[in-house]
């Protein structure tokens, strides 16, 4: 759903893209990645959503944990590699937007602009100026500073079948403020994972404005 500018072509959106397990976390101590439910048919999507060709914007930590899992990837043998390794190794081709006040280039990864102020001035003037869309990455603080300036356009989920009440790492949506949602997508990936994807719109608070006894 891209709006429109003057010239007729679709202005930059801002995508945000979460796995997460059904409780909200987005990762759990001791269990692999993706819970280890990823499937033929959600990893084919992975390779062909057209969404993946934006430049993945995140955090300082989670560019620090793709430049260690990177790293890593890149010493099994490609006919060793597990799927997660294999998705991870190619994290250093995409082009990348790491906004930190941390880093300092040369950084580790190639294809990776850093931005060093304010991150919600910084994405505003991407999507301002810019011509091409971007997404997120993780970057779960990042992402809620994004929301609640009013930035983001797409907010997406894979929701993935377990509940990680005890191990539960990362939960996303602390913090957030109120916000509606006016679903565009949704889909079910090898029978279990579902995507669901909005339209997102911040709240001042509860609709009618009243609080519920």
């Amino acid at each position: 759903m891209h709006e429109e500018v003057a010239d007729g072509t679709s202005a930059p959106e801002l995508l945000v893209d979460f796995i997460v397990s059904l409780d909200g976390y987005a990762s759990a101590e001791g269990w692999p990645g993706w819970w280890g439910l990823e499937g033929p048919e959600y990893l084919r999507w992975l390779e062909e959503q057209p969404e993946g060709a934006y430049p993945a914007l995140m955090g300082a930590n989670t560019y620090r944990m793709f430049s260690r899992f990177t790293a890593e990837a890149a010493g099994v043998p490609p006919d060793e590699k597990s799927d997660e390794e294999a998705t991870i190794g190619g994290v250093a081709a995409m082009p990348k937007v790491v906004c930190s006040s941390t880093l300092r280039e040369p950084l580790a990864l190639p294809n990776t602009q850093l931005v060093s102020g304010d991150a919600v001035a910084a994405v505003a003037n991407m999507k301002r100026s810019g011509t091409t869309s971007i997404r997120t990455m993780g970057s779960l603080s990042l992402c809620r500073s994004l929301l609640k300036a009013g930035l983001v356009d797409r907010f997406r989920l894979v929701i993935f079948p377990v509940i990680t009440g005890a191990t539960g790492q990362e939960r996303i949506y602390d913090g957030y403020p109120d916000v509606s949602l006016e679903m565009v997508d949704n889909r079910t990936f090898d029978g279990r994972l579902q995507l669901l994807e909005y339209v997102p719109t911040v709240l001042d608070g509860p609709p009618g404005g009243g609080s519920s006894a």
